[in-house]
């Protein structure tokens, strides 16, 4: 008898830990569903996106990447040594750099992304003494078009070591420029309604002769089209617009022709959305011009 009892204290024991055990993986189980679909409801509505969020992985030489700041140069200043600070007619911001990066007032809040600051920031990152009116001033100091024109005109000492401080240091301005395209693939990817087609034609256009440059080019003259602020009627004009319109599979000048043809589709749709009174229509020949170079 105490024998038997014995086995069955020993059978209710085992069998009491194995549901406990059983209860534990249950309890588990169903914490980690929960968990999970907490999870699932917090996921962004483009999976696909996920997977190919990455820094592009691009590669340029030092001489073609100064090609391609004479390029830029040329297209943003007209190659003018003295309109590396300059201030376009129809806007309320300076541009500065072969870039032309916008300069905001303290204070001032603008549809385009302000990137002059940022370019500081890149010169700072790499041990580059500043001209004096830069580190003595976080924000744009002028007040107006006809302020900095007239300064312009007579000489003033700070535009002048600006200037030089510009035109000496372009290569600096398209490294930053080439560092911006390498982060923006995943910005794009990010809210890209077919993120496997922006990435395949990014790199389609990348790999093809010559096409870093209108990469390069696009993504610092019409942003990576991923600010809400920058669209009119709901419809951007960046780098990601321009990718979302292309369709091809060739590369070379297939692929050279068909990103120039899809940002001319781009900037004349923004042009036909923008508001008459900014007169936009103005830039667009000089636009259409600037993206004809992309084919070559």
């Amino acid at each position: 008898n105490n024998n038997f009892n014995k086995k069955g204290a020993d059978f209710m024991k085992r069998n009491k830990c194995k549901l406990l055990i059983l209860a534990s993986i249950m309890a588990i189980s169903m914490a980690s569903f929960g968990l999970s679909n907490k999870n699932v409801a917090k996921m962004p509505s483009k999976p696909d996106a996920i997977n190919t969020n990455k820094k592009a992985e691009l590669t340029i030489s030092k001489a073609e990447l100064d090609v391609v700041a004479e390029k830029i140069f040329k297209n943003e200043a007209g190659g003018k040594r003295e309109d590396l600070v300059y201030w376009n007619t129809g806007e309320d911001f300076p541009s500065l750099g072969i870039g032309h990066f916008i300069w905001y007032k303290q204070g001032q809040r603008g549809r385009f992304e302000e990137s002059f600051p940022q370019l500081v920031a890149y010169y700072r990152k790499h041990d580059i003494k500043l001209p004096r009116i830069v580190e003595e001033n976080s924000y744009s100091p002028w007040e107006s078009r006809e302020e900095l024109f007239k300064l312009r005109s007579v000489g003033n000492k700070d535009i002048v070591e600006l200037t030089n401080f510009l035109y000496n240091t372009k290569a600096i301005q398209v490294s930053f420029i080439f560092e911006r395209l390498e982060n923006s693939l995943e910005k794009m990817l990010e809210i890209a309604d077919n993120p496997e087609n922006v990435k395949k034609q990014f790199y389609r256009v990348a790999k093809s002769p010559n096409g870093l440059y209108p990469l390069i080019d696009y993504v610092n003259f019409k942003g990576e089209g991923t600010s809400r602020t920058e669209t009119y009627n709901g419809d951007g004009w960046g780098l990601l617009q321009v990718l979302e319109n292309m369709k091809g599979t060739g590369s070379g000048k297939a692929a050279l022709e068909e990103f120039s043809d899809s940002a001319k589709f781009v900037l004349e749709r923004r042009v036909k959305n923008s508001d008459p009174a900014r007169n936009e229509r103005k830039w667009l020949a000089g636009w259409l011009n600037r993206c004809n170079t992309y084919k070559n």
